[in-house]
C-alpha cells in the first residue's frame, strides 16, 4: 500500500488558468459589452441564470426639479458588466441575446488577427467595489490613460487603506485615481491631507 508521501511526491501542480479542483478551469473576470442604459438589467438576468456578476453602480441622492429627492444605484461604468465564469461559459454567455459581444484586449501581442478577452483580475474588482460602496463623492469613470502626479495610500476616511494616483485639477481640486487594467479609471476627488505618499 502507498503511503501519503508517495502519493504527494506523484502529484505535480495544476496546470496555468487551472484551479484548486482538477482538470476545472479558473473562473476570471471578463468584461461584457452590452446595450447603454442595460447594464442592471443584463446583471440581473445573469444573475437568475447564475452567473457570476458585477455592475458597478454607485448609490446618490437624486433630486428632481419640482424638489422630490430619491436615492438611486447610478451605473458608473456604461455598456460594461463584469462577468466572472471559467472560459468554456464565456463562449456561452457570449450567445446569449443580450450580451453584445466581450472586450478584447488590444493592447496584448498574438500571432494572428485577433486579440485575447480582456480579463480583469480580482483586486481591480474588489478596489472598484470598495471605492463605490465607500466614497462620499460621486465616482467617475474615465476610459482613456491620464498622467498622474504620485502614487499614495488613503489614510482617513471611508476610502482608508485604498491605493492609487492622486491627480490635481486645474481648479486646485484633487482627484484619487484607481487605475483599472484595459479599461482607463475610476476617479474621485479627495482631500491630499487625507492620503499619504507611498515610496516608490
Amino acid at each position: 500500500m502507498a503511503s501519503t508521501t508517495d502519493i504527494e511526491q506523484g502529484l505535480t501542480a495544476a496546470p496555468k488558468g487551472v484551479d484548486g479542483a482538477v482538470g476545472m478551469p479558473a473562473a476570471k473576470w471578463f468584461v461584457a459589452i452590452v446595450n447603454s442604459r442595460h447594464e442592471k438589467a443584463v446583471g440581473e438576468k445573469l444573475s437568475a441564470a447564475g452567473i457570476e456578476n458585477y455592475v458597478a453602480t454607485q448609490k446618490e441622492m437624486r433630486v428632481w426639479a419640482n424638489g422630490r429627492r430619491k436615492m438611486v444605484e447610478r451605473v458608473v461604468i456604461s455598456s460594461m458588466v463584469f462577468v466572472k465564469c471559467t472560459e468554456p461559459e464565456r463562449r456561452r454567455i457570449v450567445t446569449l441575446p443580450y450580451i453584445n459581444r466581450f472586450l478584447v484586449n488590444r493592447s496584448a501581442k498574438s500571432g494572428g488577427l485577433n486579440k485575447p478577452v480582456a480579463v480583469v483580475n480580482d483586486t481591480e474588482i474588489r478596489k472598484l467595489k470598495f471605492m463605490l460602496g465607500q466614497a462620499d463623492s460621486p465616482v467617475e469613470f474615465v476610459p482613456t490613460e491620464f498622467r498622474v502626479k504620485d502614487t499614495v495610500r488613503v489614510i482617513r476616511g471611508n476610502l482608508r487603506g485604498l491605493e492609487g494616483e492622486i491627480r490635481e485639477n486645474s481648479d486646485g481640486t484633487h482627484n484619487l485615481v484607481v487605475s483599472l487594467a484595459l479599461l482607463g479609471g475610476a476617479t474621485v476627488i479627495i482631500n491630499p491631507h487625507d492620503v499619504e505618499k507611498l515610496p516608490l
